[in-house]
């Protein structure tokens, strides 16, 4: 009888024990053993420092984090206490030395984003690395100091490349560059590059979208062709722009920087028309624009008209940055494209604060506030930086009265306290429901 009991037990427990035994085989291999691509997924989400440590785990995952689709160099990858420049880079060589030594399969994304002094030598072999395994995104961002070193030839044979970022390089193409098929992001920053290189390079990139151009080296004129295009940021000295042929722009940024010790250069195609229309006469697909004050007077090189030819229908967001209202050029171009835009929602005006108060520009402002225009679907207003000067006040004045449906403005004073909300109040406006908000820097 106690055996006909102890059977049944015997066999639960052996059950249990056997179960409990595959539970233990499963918990240790469940992660080892899945495959490689489900792995890569995984890992390539941690920082690279952590995704490293896995190799501490076993023989079996010693080299794993080498074959990683994607590495991503940042301060993260570097030890606290290394503050030389140089001994950073040593750092991160002897993390592309191992990657070199082990890595099998291809790698879609490398980032360097480390604050260090790279040896070029080194940062060549392993761009000629990456192109070989195939790269799609080649992001190379700030180093501690600019020497502008030689990009390699390479590059421009890197038939997968959608996404390239260069930081502090001499570009020179090949002559047998051919354009890139798949590029769709280019971001060039302190970048040696001469205007027929840029003109050529843009050109032959046919499926482009995003153009970034920050303090580049050399280029007098900035002309950019690609019909596919869709946003452009230049933020840089130049003589001269042109965006033609760009008709599906639809966000465009433009800060020109001071060349030649803070005097521009007049292009010869300056004189047939004025720039403002030149520029920007055939761009109606825009809907978002950012102009610095400095470029908006290099727009006004001629008579500057009331509103363009050819309006700015689909606008609906414009920055002003840097405004100086001592500037009768600056302020024409402005009024001109606010009086271009006549679906405009959203205004921001950063001013540069100035003192000096330019008759001109009064007139021209007070000339605004008699006129029968209106920002018809103007919504949201903020302008930073005011200090108080007459002309600021008949600027406010001017969009309050010409804004019929405005909900809110947002008012910073740079100087002193804030405007208060009473006086605000007293301001003839156009729409009774505008909100005030008056802050203080």
């Amino acid at each position: 009888m106690l055996n006909l009991i102890e059977e049944p037990i015997k066999k639960t427990m052996k059950k249990h024990e056997n179960l409990a035994e595959m539970e233990k085989q499963i918990k240790i291999d469940r992660i080892s053993n899945l495959p490689w691509d489900v792995l890569d997924t995984i890992l390539v989400r941690l920082p690279l420092r952590d995704a490293a440590r896995t190799s501490i785990l076993s023989s079996k995952w010693r080299y794993k984090w080498t074959n990683l689709s994607q590495f991503i160099l940042n301060d993260k990858c570097i030890r606290n206490f290394i503050s030389d420049k140089a001994s950073r880079w040593i750092e991160i060589r002897q993390i592309i030395d191992q990657v070199q030594s082990n890595h099998n399969g291809p790698i879609e994304k490398f980032k360097l984003a480390a604050y260090c002094c790279p040896n070029y030598s080194d940062l060549d072999q392993w761009i000629r690395f990456l192109i070989e395994k195939g790269i799609k995104e080649l992001i190379i961002q700030e180093f501690s100091v600019i020497k502008h070193f030689k990009l390699p030839d390479s590059v421009f044979c890197g038939p997968k490349l959608s996404h390239l970022e260069l930081y502090g390089c001499i570009l020179r193409l090949p002559s047998s560059f051919k354009g890139f098929d798949c590029l769709k992001i280019l971001h060039l920053s302190h970048v040696l590059i001469t205007s027929d290189t840029l003109e050529h390079l843009i050109r032959n990139c046919s499926v482009l979208e995003k153009l970034t151009l920050l303090n580049l080296q050399n280029p007098a004129h900035v002309r950019i062709y690609n019909p596919n295009l869709k946003y452009v940021k230049v933020d840089s000295a130049f003589e001269d722009i042109c965006l033609e042929h760009s008709l599906l722009l639809a966000s465009v940024d433009i800060r020109m920087l001071p060349k030649n010790q803070g005097t521009t250069l007049q292009h010869p195609e300056q004189g047939k028309v004025c720039t403002l229309i030149r520029v920007f006469g055939s761009l109606r697909g825009i809907n978002r624009l950012s102009l610095s004050n400095q470029f908006l007077e290099f727009l006004a090189n001629k008579d500057v008209p009331e509103r363009l030819p050819t309006p700015f229908n689909s606008l609906m967001a414009l920055e002003l940055k840097e405004i100086r209202f001592a500037s009768l050029k600056g302020i024409a171009a402005s009024i001109s494209i606010l009086r271009s835009s006549p679906n405009l929602k959203d205004l921001l005006v950063t001013v540069y604060p100035c003192d000096e108060i330019s008759k001109p520009v009064m007139d021209l402002v007070t000339a605004q506030l008699l006129s029968d225009f209106y920002f018809d679907q103007l919504k949201v207003v903020k302008i930073r930086g005011i200090i108080g000067t007459r002309i600021e006040w008949e600027f406010l004045r001017l969009i309050l009265a010409h804004s019929p449906v405005l909900e809110s403005m947002t008012i910073v004073k740079f100087r002193g306290e804030r405007l208060s909300e009473s006086f605000l109040q007293e301001v003839e406006r156009a729409s009774n429901h505008v909100k005030f908000i008056s802050l203080a820097l």
